[in-house]
């Protein structure tokens, strides 16, 4: 079955961040449709494809990332941030970065099982995993599939440490899992809130829990005895990094011990999404973000260079890391660093199995 691709530009699509898909650098390939979520209030369907990928870890070689490998889920994502820099990889799929990332989802039903394979390799080296690190891994078909719950319940199982990162409230149906993880020095979680703006949060994050329930989550995973932090990502110069001091606040009370951000980045089409999402919500705005983003990105709407590239150069970029610093030390966030457990990993898991222990 070849996917379909909605061409057509509109001004509005109630739900959604995109407007339109742009150009897919790649030819189109054909996937199977497994299921196709009809909602009254959205104009276009969310569809559900099968992934057949026969491996999950994902390999990273950035310098500027702080792990090797990621699991996603599901690649693509119906949170629908409008600036997410993983839209880019839906075209290797065949699909747009525009809407057909919002909704065209790809699931790896084997995911866990996948993740199982890996850690019986006798060439596997314990380490932090990240999950996930393209897309959410708990974004709204998670409640139903429930693929990242089963890949912890992997990682408890072989006891591998792994970081947790959304923007969905949904993690804390997981408290049980993470709570053992924590018992026992295997995990890190984090939330992301980019502004504590209900109506900005609803525009530029369509389908994520609202800022409110990611506090709230922050708070109830640290009740529980889970670490858990706060992610300021992206920083969008002229829009929300007046809210810094006050994330960091609400973050700091709810429970939140670490804090980290990047500054926006737009690479390939994402440039022309945002911008187009820009004019269309905030058309009085709309010129000075953009000016104060190509300050940073030293003239440029995104900058692609290794060390920069997270937090941007400039003496906007400078007055945004001091403020992130000074903040984070006036509320107690990253005084002491988290460093989770390797030796714990069951790397004799098969002779156990073996020998029925």
């Amino acid at each position: 079955m070849r996917p379909e691709t909605q061409n057509v530009k509109s001004s509005e699509i109630k739900g959604r961040a995109s407007s339109f898909n742009p150009h897919n650098r790649f030819e189109k390939i054909s996937y199977e449709l497994i299921e196709e979520e009809i909602d009254p209030e959205r104009t276009i369907a969310t569809r559900y494809y099968r992934d057949t990928s026969k491996t999950i870890l994902a390999r990273n070689d950035s310098p500027d990332i702080g792990f090797r490998y990621d699991v996603n889920p599901y690649r693509g994502c119906e949170h629908g941030c409008i600036y997410c820099y993983a839209r880019p990889s839906h075209e290797y799929l065949g699909f747009s970065s525009g809407l057909d990332f919002e909704t065209k989802i790809m699931v790896k039903s084997e995911a866990h099982l996948l993740l199982e394979r890996e850690f019986r390799k006798k060439t596997w080296k314990p380490q932090v995993v990240a999950l996930s690190g393209n897309t959410d891994c708990y974004q709204p078909i998670e409640r139903k599939l429930q693929l990242t719950r089963k890949c912890l319940e992997v990682f408890l199982k072989y006891r591998n440490p792994v970081g947790v990162i959304t923007k969905n409230a949904l993690i804390t149906r997981d408290i049980d899992l993470l709570s053992e993880l924590a018992r026992q020095n295997l995990v890190l979680c984090t939330l992301t809130v980019t502004t504590l703006n209900r109506e900005l949060q609803r525009t530029m994050e369509p389908r994520t829990s609202p800022p409110e329930l990611r506090l709230n989550a922050i708070e109830q995973l640290a009740t529980a005895g889970i670490p858990v932090g706060v992610s300021l990502a992206p920083i969008i110069p002229g829009l929300n990094d007046s809210e810094i001091p006050a994330i960091l606040k609400r973050a700091s009370d709810s429970g939140a011990t670490f804090a980290f951000y990047t500054m926006l980045r737009l690479p390939y089409a994402v440039k022309d999404l945002f911008v187009d999402w820009l004019t269309r919500k905030y058309p009085d705005k709309a010129e000075k973000v953009l000016h104060r983003i190509r300050e940073v990105r030293e003239g440029k709407l995104n900058a692609s260079e290794f060390g920069t590239r997270m937090s941007g150069t400039g003496e906007i970029a400078e007055a945004i890391s001091q403020l992130f610093e000074v903040t984070c030390r006036k509320y107690h966030l990253n005084e002491h660093r988290h460093t989770l457990s390797v030796d714990k990993f069951l790397s004799n898991w098969n002779t156990q199995l073996e020998l029925g222990l």
